[in-house]
């Protein structure tokens, strides 16, 4: 069969072990592991080729409902890749590591992020809903440990007692957040994927990535939006 996808090699097999024990991995760790895993199997290595590479294992996991997405640090714009389940839906996933009342404090946390102005939400503010829990209730201190637990799993990213979606959370629950908030999330409009920290144009809406506001705006002598042409507002970062 022509068509059949590019032959699986050690080097491959390597690169995926490595990014399923990390769970998510910065573009230029991924570089270096692709780097490193063509070495070590004396595979040919290119130091462009890494989305083809990828795109050979990708081809090998799809019968899996398995996949190495790239997505995008919300906070820098670095690329990220993330190996994602497309099987079943992330919240599911999440399931098989957390109790019922913890997977419930973590959906109230997500809706407060998605909803907020800043895709934010305070400690307080998520504290405040563990003891309104239709599970089970939660005391804080016990909610305090669930919190750093979503943190060191790389659900949730913290800063000054400000909590937001990780990286790794954005790229497995993007399908999820969108067909689940489509009142409130948003897709950036220069980049096009999911943007949960964003800045908004105050005449038509239009959200964009910190990161991608940076680029955008580099160029221009007067930032307007790219969508109405209305003046942007926000500060640009």
């Amino acid at each position: 069969n022509i068509a059949m996808a590019a032959q699986m090699t050690d080097a491959h097999r390597r690169f995926l072990q490595v990014l399923m024990s990390h769970g998510i991995m910065e573009g230029s760790e991924a570089r270096k592991l692709h780097r490193r895993c063509c070495e070590i199997h004396k595979v040919y290595y290119a130091h462009d080729k890494l989305d083809d590479f990828i795109s050979t294992v990708n081809s090998h996991l799809q019968p899996l409902f398995m996949q190495i997405r790239k997505g995008m640090s919300e906070d820098d714009g670095r690329a990220h890749y993330a190996l994602v389940n497309l099987a079943e839906t992330e919240i599911t996933k999440m399931a098989s590591d957390y109790t019922e009342n913890e997977l419930e404090l973590f959906r109230k946390t997500m809706d407060l992020i998605i909803s907020s102005e800043n895709g934010f939400a305070s400690s307080t503010d998520i504290l405040n809903l563990a003891d309104q829990l239709k599970t089970k209730k939660m005391k804080k201190k016990e909610a305090e440990q669930v919190l750093k637990a979503f943190v060191e799993d790389k659900w949730l990213s913290e800063r000054n007692g400000e909590y937001t979606l990780h990286t790794r959370c954005i790229i497995e629950m993007e399908q999820y957040i969108l067909s689940n908030y489509q009142d409130v999330a948003r897709k950036c409009n220069i980049c096009h994927s999911l943007a949960i920290q964003s800045q908004v144009c105050e005449s038509c809406g239009t959200g964009m990535h910190l990161p991608c506001v940076r680029k955008y705006f580099r160029a221009q002598t007067e930032p307007r939006c790219p969508e109405c042409n209305d003046f942007w507002s926000c500060d640009i970062p």
